[in-house]
């Protein structure tokens, strides 16, 4: 059945009201009609079952059932990853989602080529949210990742996010991934550093250091920033998580 995204003040007295771009969706691209029934999530791990009863510039239905979404994945990732140029934040916002990441911190490190004034990064942070939201309803995840507003990683790591593991991951050394995670106990939480194109500076990895983090290599070949992310994440989830 096909999947919709709604915010909970879309939601009253058991009908939907539709924002635009969903309603446009539904009406012009799927060319649905009254009576149909989808399935819309609130991204907040609940599915409901929605009989359209309207469709225009704001799809109106009615609730008919809600479920749990499916479950989330028993390890919960966060993501630091350096802003690269380009769309490549999009790239790894997507992919990220669709391997079940569960938090994406934006970080402007000392390489981070694109600078830009605040209001601007606000601006980039919702359009990033926007794609994990298309993200989750493509690959059926109940629960939309937070994509947050770039800021200096000295900020990141300052404020101390909680996790059973640290990792940050360099081409420029460290110990051997596999190393890192037969060093502890099965994670709940993973806290993973990326850097931006050109890598993380020296300063910036002995900074990890300090604040706890474990530096560690992916191997013997040097991903390009939009491939480590992800790279990471499928393999923190196929080894502590849901991926197969």
């Amino acid at each position: 059945m096909r999947r919709f995204t709604l915010q909970p003040d879309q939601l009253a007295d058991g009908r939907v009201t539709f924002d635009a771009g969903e309603s446009n969706h539904l009406a012009r691209v799927l060319r649905l009609r009254p009576g149909d029934t989808i399935v819309a999530t609130d991204g907040a791990g609940h599915d409901y079952t929605v009989r359209l009863e309207s469709l225009g510039e704001a799809a109106v239905g009615t609730v008919l059932a809600v479920t749990s979404g499916a479950a989330a994945s028993p390890l919960a990732i966060t993501l630091i990853q350096g802003v690269p140029k380009g769309d490549k934040m999009e790239t790894i916002v997507r992919a990220a989602t669709e391997l079940g990441v569960a938090r994406v911190l934006p970080a402007l490190c000392e390489r981070t080529i694109v600078r830009l004034e605040m209001p601007r990064w606000r601006d980039r942070a919702r359009r990033w949210q926007r794609v994990a939201r298309e993200a989750a309803k493509q690959s059926g995840r109940a629960v939309i990742p937070e994509v947050e507003t770039p800021r200096p990683l000295s900020e990141w790591l300052a404020a101390g996010e909680p996790a059973d593991l640290a990792l940050c991951l360099w081409e420029g050394g460290g110990v051997p991934l596999n190393d890192a995670l037969e060093a502890v106990a099965i994670p709940r939480s993973v806290l993973v550093m990326i850097g931006p194109e050109g890598g993380l500076a020296d300063a910036e990895v002995e900074a990890a250091r300090a604040h706890g983090f474990s530096v560690a290599s992916l191997g013997p070949r040097i991903l390009r920033t939009e491939t480590a992310g992800p790279a990471i994440v499928a393999i923190l989830q196929s080894r502590f998580g849901d991926l197969g």
